[in-house]
């Protein structure tokens, strides 16, 4: 999974339509929303799709085609990002009606284009999140040893004969992570999801 920090934007012309995509990262988009439709106020339509992970880390998704028909302009641009696994965004793509009607197919392109034209602009980093293990002191070293060549993103906390070690990591390095601990009886070392 990858996500983004900035705001991003992109413009298409098709058939005298004008598209503009803006890719965000999920807790910008009310506020880029809301300037977009300020910042253009006659615009035909303000299409978007978001993905984001809820507090249990589930993938949510929801769009809108803002008057387009239905599944010409939102599923696309929600295509777009499901294909980059993308989450924690937020596409806006503002549309001003050229003139010429595209059909659904030349609708679909269009605001494709668009969504990947704002991809194209933007700076991805992997998703990570944190992962505790809880390990017996005699273990220390080793695990130290391993994590600083594969996952050197941790800090740690002694506590009464052990030690809670909290490591920021993504999705290979959590792989790793979770092959060197079956190397480990559970009584000596264990990994859990979650804050640290």
């Amino acid at each position: 999974m990858q996500t983004l920090t900035e705001i991003y934007t992109a413009k298409i012309e098709v058939k005298k339509s004008a598209f503009i995509a803006t890719l965000c990262p999920f807790s910008a988009f009310k506020t880029e929303l809301k300037r977009l439709k300020i910042e253009h106020p006659k615009a035909a339509h303000f299409v978007h799709a978001l993905r984001y992970r809820n507090a249990l880390k589930q993938i949510i998704e929801d769009k809108s085609d803002d008057g387009e028909p239905k599944g010409t302009s939102a599923l696309p641009c929600l295509n777009v990002l499901r294909g980059k696994e993308l989450v924690d965004v937020g596409l806006i793509v503002v549309r001003y009606f050229g003139g010429v009607k595209l059909g659904t197919g030349g609708l679909v392109k269009a605001y494709t284009a668009a969504a990947n034209a704002a991809l194209k602009e933007a700076n991805f980093h992997a998703v990570k999140e944190t992962i505790t293990l809880h390990a017996r002191l005699q273990n220390l070293a080793q695990i130290e040893h391993f994590l600083q060549k594969n996952a050197p993103e941790y800090t740690k906390k002694f506590v009464e004969n052990a030690v809670l070690i909290g490591v920021f990591c993504d999705a290979g390095e959590r792989m790793r992570l979770e092959n060197f601990c079956k190397a480990f009886n559970p009584q000596h070392l264990r990994l859990e999801l979650g804050k640290f």
